[in-house]
């Protein structure tokens, strides 16, 4: 996290995996907080990383050209009685997508980032 007077909070994310829940903890502390965060992805971006960049507006998420990202399908871990583990079934079903991998301008397409940059001059300045 980069910030001073005046600068833009900017978060560089390289995050090749992590534990969802701990995402879940960075997701809402740049909810949290009042000032705009840019998230910029590079390398590779999969897992929890992806969901931090849903706390973002998809015009302030940016990756870099050769960022390659992954979408994890639902996976299954219920236990207990069987009317539970069915109505996990159902949910993981409801999704249905496999594990998606994109590339750069693929993850533009997809709306999962707002634009490709190059250099940290391309970041939008409010």
């Amino acid at each position: 996290m980069v910030t001073g007077p005046r600068l833009t909070p900017h978060h560089a994310n390289r995050c090749g995996t992590g534990h969802l829940e701990s995402g879940d903890a960075i997701h809402d502390i740049i909810r949290f907080i009042t000032a705009p965060v840019h998230i910029i992805g590079m390398g590779w971006v999969g897992s929890a990383a992806v969901h931090l960049y849903l706390a973002v507006p998809r015009e302030r998420r940016y990756c870099l050209p050769n960022t390659r990202f992954l979408i994890h399908q639902p996976t299954g871990g219920s236990g207990g009685q069987a009317s539970d583990i069915a109505i996990h079934a159902q949910e993981i079903i409801k999704a249905r997508e496999r594990d998606r991998w994109l590339s750069a301008p693929e993850a533009v397409d997809y709306g999962l980032v707002g634009r490709i940059i190059e250099h940290k001059s391309q970041l939008q300045r409010r």
